[in-house]
């Protein structure tokens, strides 16, 4: 099979799309398949062009993992630019899609990778420039956590945004999502005669992220000792309930055997980090690289899922999958119909809350602080049913399977 790839970013780059999209290329090529990648150069971590990459010009030739790849310059701002973010997704846009439709060979299908939505546009006239399908591979709904979140408020802008919404939608031969929420979300916008909306999870490396002795290089460099760590770390963004846990913290602040933990970046770090600033127990820490997740993982107790009300059915926090395959407990604050709630139940691996509810998510903290034995078997129990998940290879051959189905067909 070939294989035309459009993603908004592939390792090097550290963003959790990257990661996911290099494991599936990276498995396809080693099967035999031809995978020709459209992506970006490496700006995420940073908001700016890696040094390394920033003096080899704006359009750059490459190969990774087997595949061939075209990287275009990402036109990156600053996390609090939202206009500066959203003209710099027009540019990359207007680049990946001149890349795809003028690259000289011939593909079965085409996966479009979202956010941004804009990719889509790019997919669909790549696809019909080579006379193939379409895939389209949903990791958020936008606009509707924008909306959600209070960043699109204009009526136009929003007006708009949910007709190239559809419109992407309709001019794929699939929509994939990661969860049933998502796919009931997509199936109502484009109805009974659009495309299928096919679930396909992203994966989890349950032998890279595995359990570890809590005493890790990580707690120690922080000074966190043998306190009760409870931690959240991901992304610091206006979809995370953060006040949550500066409030948590400032009401455990007699408690010194409890220290909370922010490891992440995002455009609410410097928020963050002035209403946590006169909190001795609630420490901040930035991104670290990726070959240190499971030891930061091991690092905390306890993990938090933070995310406002309403944005459940358009977004899946894919490190719950990471918390659970290193055998730690979570607290998730999240809408009570999501596949978060779903799992954690199933799974028995932790204990969720209704979003944005402060009372409710500090009970269920100190229930946990004050149970150790509880918090080990939640922990357990999680690493025996996420083992049971879909691997990187697994899910490489779904989307296999799509492609060849629709080819077909």
């Amino acid at each position: 099979m070939r294989l035309l790839v459009i993603a908004p970013h592939l390792a090097p780059d550290t963003a959790p799309t990257g990661v996911v999209v290099s494991a599936l290329v990276a498995e396809m090529t080693a099967v035999g398949h031809q995978v020709h990648v459209v992506t970006s150069l490496p700006w995420y971590e940073k908001h700016a062009i890696d040094p390394d990459w920033k003096s080899k010009g704006w359009r750059q030739q490459g190969e990774f993992a087997g595949a061939t790849v075209t990287r275009c310059y990402p036109f990156p701002a600053a996390r609090s630019n939202l206009l500066g973010r959203a003209l710099g997704f027009i540019g990359f846009t207007a680049l990946a899609t001149l890349t795809s439709v003028f690259t000289r060979k011939r593909f079965d299908a085409v996966l479009a990778v979202s956010p941004p939505l804009t990719l889509g546009l790019a997919g669909w006239i790549a696809a019909r420039r080579h006379r193939c399908p379409l895939i389209f591979n949903i990791q958020d709904v936008f606009p509707d956590v924008a909306i959600e979140v209070g960043a699109l408020t204009s009526g136009p802008a929003i007006r708009f945004f949910k007709t190239l919404e559809r419109f992407c939608y309709r001019r794929a031969q699939a929509v994939t999502v990661l969860s049933d929420d998502l796919a009931a979300n997509v199936t109502a916008k484009v109805g009974p005669s659009g495309p299928p909306v096919v679930v396909i999870p992203n994966f989890v490396d349950t032998t890279a992220i595995a359990p570890q002795d809590r005493a890790t290089n990580y707690r120690t460099e922080h000074e966190l000792g043998e306190r009760t760590v409870v931690m959240y770390a991901g992304n610091l963004g206006h979809s995370q309930s953060l006040n949550l846990m500066v409030e948590a913290a400032r009401r455990h602040q007699n408690r010194s055997d409890v220290v909370y933990v922010i490891n992440g970046d995002g455009v609410a770090a410097a928020e963050l980090k002035t209403a946590a600033a006169d909190l001795p127990n609630l420490t901040m820490v930035g991104y670290q690289s990726a070959d240190r997740l499971s030891e930061v993982l091991a690092s905390a107790d306890l993990h938090l899922i933070l995310l406002r009300k309403g944005l459940g059915a358009s977004s899946v926090p894919s490190k719950m999958y990471s918390i659970l395959a290193a055998g730690r407990p979570v607290v998730a604050s999240i809408d009570p119909d999501s596949e978060v709630t779903r799992v954690l139940k199933e799974a028995q691996a932790g204990l969720s809350v209704p979003p944005d509810d402060l009372e409710a998510f500090v009970a269920a903290v100190e229930l946990l602080l004050d149970a150790p034995p509880r918090r080990q078997e939640m922990g357990q129990a999680g690493r025996s049913w996420v083992k049971q998940w879909p691997t990187a290879p697994q899910i490489a051959k779904k989307y296999q399977e799509l492609a060849e189905g629709l080819a077909k067909g």
